[in-house]
């Protein structure tokens, strides 16, 4: 018996030491760590993998830089006052990873015109982008990749956006709230498909 709540207090411990363990990876983004979205590519765009990356081409995220040159962006720009979104680290922190949340260009590998790739929801790639890390999805969390990456989602969509509208979703209980990220995923969903 003694034996048992010995394993039972170790499994107990192992799980505590790798949640602080993700919790630990997942708010480390060095901007030194980012490889950029051809990098990221370079994996995922095989149709038979899940293609990934024509997924992220055809999202917003892609496109969150080009948003910012819309009349409708210059006008959200202007009421805090920013005459050119495009241009604005304001702006930028959450339309460009290469800003990594910051007002200043903090990575050379990412274009700012890229927008919002990877990176920014899953974590800088350099530390889990091995192929023999990726295979394994324990080793690949417990190098950095956030998973699921709706962990990263309200580090922008939140109200210090001019353009936040606190009523936008309406949960499945009927509740209206800002943001919501299970009905946000089914926007931008890439999944892996499942082996056969």
């Amino acid at each position: 018996m003694t034996t048992f709540k010995h394993f039972i207090f170790m499994g107990a411990g192992l799980f505590i030491a790798s949640a602080v363990a993700a919790t630990v990876h997942a708010a480390d983004r060095d901007a030194a760590n980012y490889v950029g979205i051809k990098m990221c590519g370079i994996c995922h765009k095989k149709e038979e993998t899940g293609n990934q990356l024509a997924k992220w081409q055809a999202s917003a995220h892609a496109k969150a830089y080009e948003l910012l040159g819309t009349p409708e962006a210059k006008a959200a720009g202007a009421k805090v006052g920013v005459a050119d979104p495009q241009k604005s680290g304001k702006c930028l922190k959450c339309h460009s990873t290469a800003y990594n949340w910051t007002e200043t260009v903090q990575s050379e590998k990412i274009n700012v015109e890229d927008g919002v790739v990877c990176e920014s929801c899953h974590g800088p790639g350099k530390t889990y982008m091995a192929k023999s890390t990726m295979e394994d999805k324990q080793k690949a969390y417990a190098a950095g990749l956030i998973h699921p990456a709706t962990q990263s989602c309200e580090r922008c969509h939140n109200n210090t956006s001019p353009t936040w509208k606190a009523d936008r979703y309406t949960t499945k209980d009927g509740k209206k709230v800002g943001f919501d990220a299970e009905q946000a995923y089914e926007k931008i969903k890439h999944p892996v498909p499942a082996k056969k």
